[in-house]
């Protein structure tokens, strides 16, 4: 079959799709993964057909007000502000993205695959083929188990569900452009509940893959049988990969470092962060590795127990690692768990301190370390409680499960029984 994926935003948004498309490639599929173009990096090692859209959002990453909005998880009146901004800002660089998707969807597909966020489901409409949204996220199919985890304020149980209704008025904010492209590009009449992506265009229900573990996920799910919790998704190191020579001899001279790294996840003040983590380490007595690649911290001066990388493959690296401290990312979270290394998570925003409390509560990792709050003594201590034997081995066995669900080809027997 033919199966066109859109995505879009920042490389822990991509990379798990770039995983589902290289097994389906793998799998004797034709796939063309639709992202960012900054993001090819992704797909061509893989050989995987690759459609460049506008980077859309992501120019505004590096804005002091969106850094300082992220830094807080939008606290306050002023976070509340600049989330209204970043809608605002973002509506007429979304209508681009929406552009560049409707050309790659021009060339056909038997199945149209995309992250929720994304109205891909016109596309489909358009070409009559099913639409499946595929999540990274527990946020967009409504669920009493638990509150929707983008929003960072506690609720009744009661409300557990309506929570979820702030994700579909989110959906309802790009309702203008979706319906300029209907009708202007895709020549589709306007229809009750056209901007569901719940709901095909018949009035039933979507299939919805979820691609995350439901090992990590509260009790009592009550999802329905058309919502598909696989497991994560992960894009393998290129097979011509190889460690740096001042890495692999870093590795081989002692005990096993922690990995620590938070992505593109700056803040206002990666320096400052920095200065945290180091002398963290150092209180902690451990060996590190530290990721510096995609912004989220700069540091200067280290010792020589700590080697500074650009990047790394997490499926090779972290299984090298002691423990893994990070910001708290699905794909990052994903990688962290199925290498079954103890973790502690430094959240800033999003569905990130969902995904810091949901490993506190699995046993692999210590208390979430919020990057507003966080201190030197603080992090060493967790560090310290995360190389422990007990949440070794909570890590270990929960490794195991992980791995063994094969997030990517239960997928793909989704994918395919659709058709």
């Amino acid at each position: 079959m033919r199966v066109l994926i859109l995505t879009h935003g920042t490389r822990g948004d991509v990379q798990p799709y770039a995983g589902l498309a290289l097994a389906l490639r793998r799998a004797g599929h034709q796939v063309v993964l639709g992202a960012p173009a900054a993001m090819a990096s992704l797909a061509h090692p893989y050989g995987i057909d690759f459609a460049p859209l506008h980077d859309g959002p992501n120019t505004l990453i590096d804005d002091p007000d969106i850094r300082q909005a992220i830094e807080t998880n939008y606290r306050g009146l002023r976070g509340k502000r600049v989330a209204l901004q970043v809608m605002r800002r973002s509506k007429p660089l979304m209508a681009k993205v929406f552009e560049d998707m409707a050309t790659v969807a021009e060339a056909g597909a038997d199945l149209v695959v995309h992250a929720p966020g994304i109205p891909a489901q016109h596309f489909a409409e358009r070409l009559g083929v099913p639409a499946v949204p595929a999540a990274l996220q527990p946020v967009w199919v409504p669920t009493a188990a638990f509150r929707n985890p983008m929003l960072p304020l506690p609720l009744p149980k009661a409300l557990n569900r309506a929570s979820y209704l702030p994700i579909k008025l989110m959906l309802r904010s790009f309702g203008g452009i979706a319906d300029d492209l209907r009708k202007r590009r895709l020549g589709l009449p306007r229809r009750r509940g056209r901007h569901d992506i719940l709901r095909r265009p018949d009035g039933g229900p979507a299939t919805v893959l979820q691609g995350f573990s439901r090992h990590v996920l509260p009790n009592h799910l009550d999802y329905p049988d058309w919502v598909h919790t696989t497991g994560f998704w992960y894009l393998p190191a290129p097979s011509d990969w190889r460690p740096s020579a001042d890495l692999a001899a870093f590795l081989e001279a002692g005990d096993a470092p922690v990995y620590i790294g938070f992505g593109s996840m700056a803040g206002t003040d990666p320096a400052r962060v920095g200065r945290i983590v180091a002398e963290a380490v150092r209180r902690a007595g451990v060996r590190a590795v530290l990721a510096s690649g995609w912004g989220g911290l700069q540091v200067s001066d280290l010792p020589d127990t700590v080697f500074q990388l650009d990047q790394a493959p997490h499926d090779w690296l972290f299984p090298r690692m002691a423990a893994i401290i990070h910001h708290g990312g699905s794909g990052t979270t994903g990688a962290a768990l199925a290498a079954g290394r103890p973790q502690v998570v430094c959240p800033f925003v999003a569905d990130q301190p969902f995904w810091a409390a949901r490993m506190h509560a699995t046993g692999v990792a210590p208390p979430p370390q919020p990057q507003r709050r966080l201190t030197p003594d603080g992090l060493a201590a967790a560090i310290r409680q995360a190389n422990g034997p007990a949440m070794a081995r909570a890590a270990e066995d929960l490794g195991h499960r992980i791995r063994a669900e094969n997030g990517v080809g239960r997928a793909i027997k989704i994918l395919e029984s659709v058709l």
